[in-house]
């Protein structure tokens, strides 16, 4: 007699998302809430028409199983590549203080799926980066082994 395969039997992957829709984007957005971002691993390359981040983000996927196994939170290193970038635009940071670190809270899309549109990056405080595409395709992808959260716990925000 076989058993069902359960989703803790599963090995552990490396995240490689890609969002072409709003509906897509909700996903990743969820997956990189409370990233870490240095400022000096950002860039625009105009000629290519792609932005990239390097961030350190919270593994929400992981959270429960690291909870009820009492071992520690991860976080795991990620690039968030975003293509068909027509013009990037902050509010309330500094692009050349290079020592900024920023925590992203969200990301998302005002514009039709398929079409032109602004993807916004909210940060915490009052920061934002707006980002003009010709149309929504951005992927996430893990780059290294996850690693203990430097705070050992889990992100929380007051309601």
């Amino acid at each position: 007699m076989s058993e069902d395969a359960r989703f803790e039997d599963g090995q552990e992957q490396p995240l490689r998302l890609m969002a072409t829709t709003s509906e897509d984007l909700n996903v990743i957005s969820a997956l990189t809430q409370d990233a870490v971002i240095p400022a000096a691993e950002m860039t625009w390359q105009k000629q290519t028409g792609r932005f990239g981040v390097l961030l350190n983000r919270f593994r929400w996927e992981d959270r429960d199983a690291a909870r009820l196994r009492g071992r520690a939170f991860e976080r795991v290193q990620s690039v968030l590549m975003i293509d068909a970038v027509l013009n990037v635009a902050s509010q309330g940071i500094d692009p050349k203080d290079k020592e900024m670190v920023m925590s992203l809270m969200s990301i998302s899309f005002d514009g039709a799926d398929g079409g032109a549109g602004r993807v916004v990056m909210t940060l915490a405080g009052d920061g934002a980066i707006g980002i003009d595409v010709d149309y929504l395709e951005i992927v996430l992808r893990d780059v290294t082994r996850p690693y203990e959260a430097p705070s050992k716990r889990a992100p929380s925000h007051p309601e």
